[in-house]
């Protein structure tokens, strides 16, 4: 008689979507699997990650690439997110995501990403307009979470994707965003860190989205999450003047 298998996958709430969330938008790299066209086989390798505004992994990689040849041939593929710490690598979390991955076009959403991409990862500047490099994006279907012992969650695309609805001008606005707190407030950028419990030294606004803010300090990346989604552009300002007087300096 065959043994009933033990479901272990716990119900996703919201604690597990802000962790799985948080993984993929303080991802500096991650695990990319394609399939080899000749034969099918598994083949992984390793990209440098930034996130679009709605939550979706974008990657720059090289026509010259195997990744890339087996993508263009194929673009099922999978993404490991998730960075070991001290200790047992298994006991950190990490993030499986199955889907497809498509280049993208010349347009505006090219323009953002590629904006998007450089702050997050500067040192791409080098290399970035490449006649064969070009950006793609992932689109999740569905992923599966490990938060640790007994924290197993499946997860469907929509539990990780950061609705634009009602805050569209917000692309619009990033670069200057960005660029002003970077250039006229580092003291609070350096806050915002220490809200969230990161050592001081460095910090910079990498990027933004309705559900909060991404730091950067060198090799080191972190996630602030605002309260509540942004309902609007227009709230981006007082949110971030209001995050600023609540969290304590860490001079």
């Amino acid at each position: 008689m065959e043994e009933k298998k033990l479901d272990v996958l716990q119900p996703v709430d919201d604690t597990a979507i802000r962790l799985g969330k948080t993984l993929v938008r303080s991802a500096r790299y991650g695990a990319l699997g394609t399939l080899d066209p000749l034969d099918g086989s598994p083949s992984v390798s390793r990209v440098s990650l930034a996130t679009a505004m709605d939550g979706a992994p974008i990657f720059l990689i090289s026509r010259l690439s195997s990744h890339c040849t087996n993508l263009m041939a194929d673009g099922k593929c999978s993404l490991l997110v998730g960075e070991p710490g001290k200790g047992d690598p298994l006991a950190h979390p990490r993030m499986t995501l199955i889907g497809t991955a498509k280049p993208v076009p010349a347009g505006a959403e090219l323009t953002l990403y590629r904006s998007r991409y450089l702050r997050r990862n500067p040192k791409a500047a080098l290399y970035v307009d490449f006649p064969d490099f070009s950006f793609w994006r992932f689109e999740t279907a569905r992923a599966s979470l490990n938060g640790g012992f007994g924290k197993a969650y499946a997860m469907k695309a929509a539990d990780l994707a950061t609705s634009l609805d009602g805050v569209e001008a917000l692309a619009d606005m990033e670069d200057g965003a960005v660029s002003h707190m970077n250039s006229d407030h580092l003291a609070a950028i350096e806050r915002y860190a220490a809200k969230i419990g990161e050592e001081p030294g460095g910090w910079k606004l990498s990027t933004l989205d309705p559900e909060g803010l991404d730091l950067i300090c060198g090799e080191r990346a972190a996630r602030l999450w605002f309260d509540r989604p942004l309902s609007s552009a227009a709230e981006l300002r007082p949110v971030l003047v209001a995050l600023a007087k609540e969290t304590p300096s860490s001079a």
